[in-house]
């Protein structure tokens, strides 16, 4: 599903960045990516979408290189920054038709679609208004909602329960669990480890721009720690 091979991304006159980074996400994995703050985990998620160039290595999705093949690895995924860029002056239908006219999605899926997901997050009614009116987790539900109309198979989230209250986040973890169950795959950076713990079947652990330990919970977690004494070593040490 997601193939990356050595990457290595440093920003001009810093030693920010990602070095050397390996990861392999298969199809029915849901993947927590975590670590301190500035460690290199939005810079990674931002290499995986195409926002950013890197300057070694290789990312390959459904055995496309993003670099050669960049549109048809991008109609394969859905991406939510952690502070997702909506067109205010749009209302949020609008916006929704314009992601399925970006997407190519046809007249009767889309309504179908934007009708299941706004059910589902109880956001129907507000679908007329203008965004700029939005609440910061209406914003981020109508946000979800885009990067799900697509059925995309592949989920990169930056940080997705951010803004949400707690009925909407166990939707969101619904739609990730019904996704892998499907065969999809997800990755996803949080700080919320009790939530990554419990969801995921998988975690990477990033710290300095490396990558120092991944696998599934299980084999990372081995007998009686949790992700946060793991988080804890990890984070303390040298």
């Amino acid at each position: 599903m997601l193939n990356i091979e050595h990457l290595t991304k440093h920003y001009p006159g810093s030693d920010k960045g990602v070095s050397d980074l390996s990861l392999h996400i298969e199809p029915g994995a849901i993947c927590a990516f975590i670590g301190p703050n500035g460690a290199g985990k939005t810079t990674t998620l931002k290499c995986i979408v195409g926002l950013h160039d890197y300057d070694a290595g290789s990312i390959t999705i459904n055995g496309h290189d993003l670099r050669t093949e960049p549109l048809v690895c991008k109609r394969s995924f859905a991406y939510l920054p952690d502070d997702p860029e909506l067109f205010e002056y749009l209302t949020g239908m609008q916006y929704l038709s314009f992601i399925a006219d970006v997407f190519g999605v046809g007249d009767v899926e889309r309504r179908e679609r934007i009708g299941r997901y706004a059910e589902r997050f109880e956001l129907t009614d507000d679908l007329s208004q203008l965004i700029s009116g939005y609440s910061h987790g209406m914003k981020q539900k109508l946000a979800l909602i885009s990067a799900f109309l697509h059925e995309p198979r592949l989920l990169i989230l930056d940080e997705p329960f951010v803004g949400l209250d707690p009925k909407a986040a166990i939707i969101v973890r619904e739609l990730m669990n019904e996704l892998r169950s499907s065969g999809g795959a997800v990755l996803f950076s949080t700080h919320v480890l009790e939530v990554a713990e419990k969801l995921c079947s998988h975690v990477a652990i990033l710290k300095d721009g490396r990558l120092v330990r991944s696998g599934t919970m299980e084999s990372v977690l081995g007998h009686g720690e949790s992700l946060e004494d793991i988080f804890l070593e990890v984070a303390d040490r040298g």
